[in-house]
């Protein structure tokens, strides 16, 4: 590989959250572009994509980032009986999604490889066990995993975030020069709630001792919203790597961070 560039479709972008297994096609397509661009100028590729209402809606419902829980306290769904039965369907679904993001690549010439975490992963945070290594070798252009449910030492399951992937990616994986976040709705990190930020509210360079303002839908999603993506893209930066937060729904933004040239978002630093 040359100079790589992780980037992370965030699910929230790429699936409509609030209805369950619904994608953003066009959204998803505008994001492949980008990558093809990045590919077509020299660039090496690895993506990452988040659950969004293919994993967050259910998961949320059976508590599978708490692993299991022998509490009869759920109430059974029409489609789904117990956590175990939802660790599978989440599964399934998480590879339906993935397989939209594949198609969208086939359509713009592109070969792929999908490393689905729970064949390979186990456990979850940014030390999950798995030989990163190993597994993201191949000779397709684009390499592409996603978080998903993985098997764990202690509860039996839990979700290993995207966020927490890619940590461990621009560790393992030599010459990752850049980790861009694409995320929906805001611009990058906001000192105000997004409901009451003007553009003058954007942070332009974080650090972990700068206080900011963000919202997590606790409601819906199992993982850690804009925080967990500031923390470990701060882990990312004390690595020496360029760490950004762009909308994804303005590609041409993407596709200048990752490309290093200056474009509206957030730039993340270690301290």
């Amino acid at each position: 590989m040359g100079d790589v560039v992780v980037i992370k479709f965030g699910g929230g972008l790429i699936t409509n959250k609030s209805q369950m297994c619904t994608p953003e096609l066009e959204t998803i397509d505008n994001l492949v572009g980008v990558v093809k661009q990045c590919i077509d100028t020299g660039l090496s590729v690895i993506v990452v994509h988040g659950a969004g209402s293919y994993g967050h809606l259910r998961a949320k419902y059976w508590r599978l980032n708490e692993g299991l829980i022998n509490d009869g306290s759920f109430t059974p769904q029409l489609d789904c009986k117990s956590q175990k039965e939802a660790v599978s369907i989440v599964r399934n679904d998480m590879l339906t999604l993935n397989k939209i993001v594949v198609d969208s690549f086939q359509k713009h010439g592109l070969s792929t490889k999908s490393l689905p975490p729970h064949q390979w992963a186990k456990n979850t945070g940014s030390n999950f066990s798995g030989d990163v290594k190993n597994t993201f070798n191949g000779e397709s252009d684009v390499l592409i995993s996603f978080g998903d449910v993985v098997d764990c030492d202690e509860g039996e399951f839990g979700i290993l975030s995207g966020d927490d992937l890619v940590v461990r990616i621009c560790n393992d994986i030599s010459n990752v020069r850049k980790l861009v976040f694409a995320i929906k709705g805001v611009d990058g990190i906001l000192r105000r709630p997004p409901d009451e930020a003007t553009e003058d509210d954007l942070i332009e360079k974080w650090s972990p001792n700068v206080e900011y303002s963000g919202v997590h839908y606790t409601e819906i999603d199992v993982t850690g919203g804009i925080g967990l993506k500031a923390a470990r893209g701060a882990e990312v930066a004390a690595m020496g790597i360029d760490v950004f937060i762009v909308n994804g729904e303005y590609p041409e933004r993407l596709f200048n961070a990752c490309r290093g040239v200056p474009t509206i978002g957030t730039q993340i630093f270690s301290q």
